[in-house]
């Protein structure tokens, strides 16, 4: 879900959150689950603006967001398209909220630097398009932030209905260096090997991200360190009897170890059901959204799909149409 530096929604993205201050602390990720410690460094934080959102404590729109992302190779990201829908161009709306937006940041190291972004505060209230010329500068200033060259959301994305395509791709001005491996796309229908009983029973899969650890209605805790977490794959029929679209892992408990919350939209879960699926960091699922403001209900968006594998093998060929 989205981590709306201050924005947060039941049945809504499981994206970002507005930031209230340059940063929330360095803190957990994921519910419940264990410190990455390294085994994931393809996957990575993004923090990006939407010209248009509100952000109650400006006077002016602009709204700035975190998300999770998993790079496939040096310098693509996918993730969730609430995560690049709409996202600025210089800071300006983008002709077409679809494609194209360039104000993404994206870092894969597991505690992010949000040390170099002034507080919010100090911009409060008739501030934020300076907030932004700052915050834009002191990130392509960073040597562990990375910029988008483009953004891209499915072609057949709607905000108000996102969970139906809820898939990006974010294409970074410049190659993350140093890594030696990356997540892969899954062969089509991957997914549908776990239809029956037994096989869901013995799959295992394991989600990750930069969210909450821990959220309520009146409190949340965590956030902005790379965490994971061992799941089961509990119903295909995600929400609102969406089947085959949404897909809805377990929680803690039944052998489990914890669950994605707010700031852990577009994170990856992968199939770690065998030794060789592990080895294969195939990605089958992108968090997507959550039921309530606990985290302890949520679901993601499968990327197993024929149009949106055809999608990610060439979205800045989309039809957009």
């Amino acid at each position: 879900m989205i981590k709306n530096l201050r924005r947060a929604a039941v049945a809504a993205p499981a994206t970002a959150v507005l930031l209230l201050v340059p940063a929330l602390p360095p803190a957990s990720a994921i519910v419940g689950g264990a410190p990455d410690a390294g085994e994931h460094p393809y996957v990575g934080q993004l923090l990006f603006h939407v010209p248009e959102a509100v952000d109650s404590r400006f006077d002016d729109p602009g709204g700035w967001f975190n998300c999770t992302g998993t790079l496939i190779d040096a310098d693509t990201v996918v993730t969730a398209g609430h995560c690049t829908y709409a996202v600025g161009l210089e800071g300006e709306a983008p002709e077409n909220p679809l494609y194209g937006g360039t104000d993404v940041w994206f870092s894969v190291e597991e505690e992010p630097d949000y040390s170099i972004l002034p507080a919010s505060t100090t911009y409060a209230p008739d501030r934020n398009e300076e907030r932004y010329d700052d915050w834009s500068a002191a990130l392509d200033a960073s040597p562990t932030w990375h910029e988008a060259d483009s953004t891209f959301t499915h072609p057949e994305y709607v905000d108000a209905a996102f969970l139906l395509h809820d898939l990006g791709v974010v294409e970074l001005s410049e190659p993350v260096t140093g890594l030696t491996e990356y997540g892969s796309l899954p062969e089509e229908d991957h997914l549908d090997r776990y239809y029956s009983k037994a096989a869901k029973k013995d799959g295992l899969f394991e989600s990750v991200g930069y969210g909450l650890e821990d959220s309520s209605p009146k409190s949340s805790f965590g956030g902005d360190t790379r965490r994971k977490a061992d799941r089961r794959l509990v119903s295909f029929k995600g929400a609102y009897g969406y089947r085959d679209i949404a897909v809805m892992f377990s929680h803690a408990g039944r052998a489990t170890t914890g669950g994605t919350c707010f700031g852990d939209s577009g994170g990856p879960t992968f199939d770690i059901t065998t030794p060789g699926l592990a080895e294969d960091n195939i990605i089958v699922a992108v968090t997507s959204f959550g039921l309530n403001y606990n985290c302890n209900a949520s679901g993601s968006y499968r990327i197993d799909q024929p149009e949106d594998l055809a999608f990610l093998a060439d979205p800045a060929g989309a039809d957009y149409e």
